[in-house]
């Protein structure tokens, strides 16, 4: 048996294994919340706790990936993690180089390997867990472990974001962002957009959200300016501020004091490369109880 002390420890730990496996905080929270009914039944002779759970809880996110494929082949629109705040990671443990695989730009990448693979990546790269370990989760062999953590990183190589921006730095560029659309001027928020900048929504069919991926630095322009002029025609109900998400910045809107939009942007350090925008409700639960 794991006693409570040694379980809550290990808690942060163990929700960042599953936040990255099924990128979603709420499923990440049942998941660890099913380990700890686990490591009351945990054999008395376990050598790791730390591993234990972990085997325990990459194990019951395996699971959980195979029905939530299917889900998602029915989503409505683009799909998008569920974004957490970057302070849910700032524990001992989390240290700059794992930084990158809690981007949505990076948990999306992910979504392009078998769960086998994305389990494999995350507990050789990201957790350094050495083969024969990785092996031991996934019920294989090193040899094999060696080749799953291979093919992912050939997978993953091409679309790896290729910038270590500092916090500073992405909220200065966001706040000079959110300045030009508050002036709208398009000429001027075109400066602080990349020319092959991508914007991508998720409503899920639930609310208003763009259903394909809005392309190129005036396009992504006009759009943001359009909903900001939706917005500024009911200002007593909108208040917009910039928080840190995922490890980047990002515009938060509430309306009417509810978490409605967060758009999350990466940069390279001189513009913002990309927008992800989460607007399902049922994605930002789990983040307005927390911001």
């Amino acid at each position: 048996m794991i006693d409570v002390a040694s379980f809550q420890s290990l808690r942060p730990h163990l929700f960042s294994v599953a936040y990255r496996m099924l990128g979603s905080a709420s499923d990440a929270e049942d998941v660890v919340q099913d380990a700890w009914l686990r490591a009351t039944s945990a054999p008395e002779d376990i050598a790791s706790a730390r591993a234990w759970l972990t085997t325990v809880v990459t194990r019951l996110c395996l699971d959980r990936l195979k029905s939530a494929q299917a889900r998602r082949e029915e989503y409505v629109g683009p799909w998008l993690p569920e974004p957490v705040p970057t302070a849910a990671f700032d524990s001992a443990e989390e240290k700059i180089e794992r930084q990158e695989s809690i981007t949505m730009a990076f948990l999306v990448l992910l979504e392009t390997l078998s769960p086998a693979e994305r389990a494999a990546f995350l507990l050789r790269e990201v957790f350094d867990s050495d083969y024969a370990d990785v092996a031991d989760v996934l019920d294989t062999t090193p040899a094999a472990a060696r080749q799953l953590v291979h093919r992912a990183k050939t997978r993953l190589a091409d679309g790896r974001p290729r910038f270590e921006v500092p916090p500073e730095r992405q909220h200065e560029i966001v706040a000079r962002f959110m300045e030009a659309i508050q002036e709208g001027d398009v000429s001027r928020l075109e400066t602080y957009l990349a020319a092959d900048v991508q914007f991508t929504a998720d409503g899920g069919g639930k609310v208003a959200a763009a259903r394909r991926p809005v392309l190129g630095a005036a396009a992504v322009s006009r759009l943001m300016i359009t909903l900001w002029r939706q917005a500024a025609a009911a200002p007593d109900e909108w208040k917009v501020g910039i928080a840190s998400i995922n490890g980047e910045s990002a515009l938060v809107g509430h309306r009417r004091g509810a978490l409605d939009t967060v758009f999350i942007c990466s940069t390279d350090g001189e513009r913002i490369t990309g927008i992800r925008g989460v607007r399902n409700p049922d994605k930002l639960r789990w983040l307005a109880q927390r911001i």
